[in-house]
């Protein structure tokens, strides 16, 4: 899995992003985005769920001990954006420790930590109430849902300044394959029109509109 991760980490997420589209799979965490612009992220998931205080108040959780290097905290605050679950301890700690990044759907807080830092973290935003004795950690390492996507431990998290995505760790080498021909294919288009050729003209060449179209969609536009 380790040279995977290395290979996709070469990739953009809009080329990835394709690939996935290709095999029908859900992929685009919606809404989030980097809080340090040109910072990148690749690792397999670590993930953390929240829910809801009750009235005897759980801890928004000591997990990232846990968390080894290299992999990605993936944290589903269920979108919350009244109440933070990361700041400053927690991403110098991690960027200490050589996690790879943060992904949470909801928001964090301390920016200029998390700047200084350069630490890789992806969020919906930021705002600077707590969430002690707001939320609490009731699991980790269970499939969790960001922007609506499913992801499970052990999936393959890539972000970058265009955003994150999530890649099954079952189908990781399948996605990478597609993902290094679509690049290629377009490092292609570039060449080609730098000969001469007019985009339309260099698009066709390539098969560029059916890059990403899911081949079940193509059987479909074949048959009808």
């Amino acid at each position: 899995m380790k040279d995977i991760i290395e290979s996709l980490k070469k990739l953009d997420t809009p080329s990835v992003s394709d690939a996935l589209d290709k095999l029908g799979i859900p992929c685009g965490l919606y809404g989030i985005k980097p809080v340090n612009l040109g910072s990148k992220m690749c690792g397999e998931a670590f993930t953390v769920h929240y829910v809801p205080c009750g009235e005897v108040k759980g801890t928004v959780g000591d997990f990232l001990d846990d968390i080894k290097p290299g992999q990605v905290a993936v944290l589903d605050n269920g979108g919350r954006d009244y109440c933070t679950v990361w700041g400053d301890i927690m991403a110098w700690v991690a960027s200490k420790k050589g996690i790879a990044g943060t992904v949470i759907d909801g928001v964090c807080r301390d920016i200029p930590v998390v700047r200084e830092t350069g630490y890789a973290m992806f969020t919906k935003g930021y705002y600077m109430v707590t969430g002690k004795d707001r939320v609490e950690v009731d699991a980790t390492n269970i499939p969790v849902s960001i922007s609506g996507v499913k992801v499970c431990p052990g999936d393959i998290i890539l972000g970058d300044d265009s955003g994150a995505i999530v890649i099954p760790k079952d189908r990781a080498i399948e996605v990478l394959e597609i993902a290094e021909n679509i690049e290629k294919t377009e490092r292609h288009i570039i060449e080609l029109v730098k000969e001469g050729n007019t985009l339309k003209e260099a698009r066709k060449i390539t098969g560029y509109h059916k890059l990403q179209t899911n081949d079940s969609k193509l059987k479909v536009s074949v048959l009808g």
